[in-house]
């Protein structure tokens, strides 16, 4: 924008020298010589406002059909069931209750899965193979006299808890 301005007043500066130089040499058409000065310096004006227009809205390179005729590409759709998931474990770390009805279900049911192409072994047989294939923290999760919560409303399985105990599913071998 400043280089604008600085090039319309070069122009009307020069337009300006112009004029008095015709006036001085010339001075009996004082008003012919007003009169393209004044349309000089309004074009001057014009020019500059034109300019700073495009400038501040640039035009685009391709034409208004093509940019209408143009795909846009679809927001990506999450998976029904990772979101499902997502809630289960939101409510699942809020409290004990969501967590033993809801998400504790799911665990058990990757748990017996794993175990059984894993190491052939079944969850709810338990025994000490079970026990130590699991880990300590992942079996208190999953064994299955796991007792109801007393406190339905209490937090109890934490976020972290949750990601090791999967991440213990996956170091399964």
């Amino acid at each position: 924008m400043r280089h604008l301005l600085s090039g319309a007043l070069f122009f009307a500066t020069l337009g300006t020298i112009v004029y008095v130089v015709v006036r001085l040499a010339q001075p009996g058409r004082q008003e012919l010589e007003l009169d393209l000065y004044v349309l000089l310096l309004g074009s001057i004006a014009l020019a500059t406002a034109v300019l700073a227009i495009r400038e501040a809205f640039p035009t685009s390179n391709e034409s208004g059909i093509a940019e209408a005729l143009e795909v846009e590409a679809p927001a990506p759709v999450r998976p029904p069931d990772l979101e499902r998931t997502e809630r289960l474990l939101t409510m699942g770390t809020t409290t004990s209750f969501d967590f033993h009805f809801r998400l504790r279900p799911i665990l058990r049911e990757i748990t017996e899965q794993r175990l059984a192409d894993c190491r052939g072994l079944r969850l709810d047989a338990g025994g000490p193979e079970v026990e130590e294939a699991l880990g300590e923290e992942l079996w208190g999760l999953v064994r299955p006299d796991r007792p109801p919560p007393v406190n339905r409303y209490r937090a109890d399985v934490d976020r972290a808890t949750v990601q090791r105990a999967v991440e213990r599913l996956e170091s399964l071998t």
